[in-house]
């Protein structure tokens, strides 16, 4: 009576347990052993050496087209320079001058006004930085000389105001290098 009890039991039990395997699963027989064989989702890993690595690139490419955009308006703004301090003599003062820097503002702000004012406050800073490279004077001293004291202040504040700084140096050999980098490949003709 006990045998019977047992076996009725064990055919209920077995019919209540789910099967190992389902039909997309399959037995795979390796060097005499039965292996089940189970089919498992894809996962995506994420590799953050790799994200980061390739951030980088961005931000470098990023840099390139910058610097690409703004050079010409650094070496324009160079050349202008030396044109301006040959045409006008040192000794001139007051009103000569300041109709010619008039006159100069206006001619720049016909030919560059519009693009300039398109620029992102980050191609503004590049821009900042090449001016100084091409020029060998930070932009805050150039305005200083040719608008005075309080046009250099207020152009001072404006760009405080949107994360820029007029008085900053450009530095080949430590925080632009990579730009002074670029700027090299550019005139090679590398980029």
């Amino acid at each position: 009576m006990i045998l019977i009890l047992i076996c009725f039991v064990s055919v209920f039990a077995s019919k209540a347990q789910k099967p190992i395997l389902t039909h997309r699963d399959s037995i795979v027989v390796v060097d005499g052993d039965t292996l089940p064989h189970f089919n498992l989702p894809t996962t995506n890993v994420y590799d953050e050496k790799n994200n980061r690595r390739r951030h980088e690139d961005q931000q470098y490419w990023r840099m390139v087209m910058r610097v690409k955009k703004v050079l010409p308006y650094a070496k324009e703004a160079a050349a202008l320079l030396k044109k301006y301090e040959s045409e006008v003599p040192d000794n001139a003062r007051g009103r000569d001058r300041r109709v010619y820097i008039r006159k100069a503002e206006d001619e720049l702000m016909n030919k560059y006004g519009a693009t300039l004012k398109k620029m992102s406050i980050n191609d503004g800073r590049v821009l900042i930085k090449l001016i100084d490279r091409e020029t060998n004077k930070v932009s805050y001293d150039l305005i200083h000389e040719l608008k005075g004291d309080v046009s250099a202040v207020f152009w001072q504040g404006v760009a405080r105001i949107f994360g820029n700084n007029l008085k900053s140096k450009y530095d080949p050999w430590g925080e632009d290098r990579q730009i002074e980098q670029i700027i090299q490949y550019i005139e090679m003709g590398i980029i």
